[in-house]
């Protein structure tokens, strides 16, 4: 079930969802892409730091840390 489309900052810890778009340009789009960060897969948020920055996240299995900018690049739909 689809919830809508938010960006993956505003994802709430444990909640998953799906990479719909990368809004982000450039060498910053290039080092999500890299880091596996690809429109359809599946995202999970691990954790979020106390001022909310890093954000911690499971895709393809793998953990990944996040800034807040870059997730906030990040649009995905929530799915439960």
């Amino acid at each position: 079930m689809n919830l809508g489309q938010i960006n993956l900052a505003q994802l709430p810890v444990g909640q998953k969802g799906r990479i719909a778009r990368l809004e982000a340009q450039g060498p910053r789009k290039r080092r999500l892409m890299d880091m596996g960060v690809i429109v359809g897969e599946e995202v999970q948020v691990e954790k979020i730091a106390p001022l909310g920055d890093p954000i911690e996240v499971i895709i393809k299995d793998y953990r990944l840390s996040l800034r807040k900018i870059e997730a906030e690049s990040v649009t995905v739909e929530v799915v439960l």
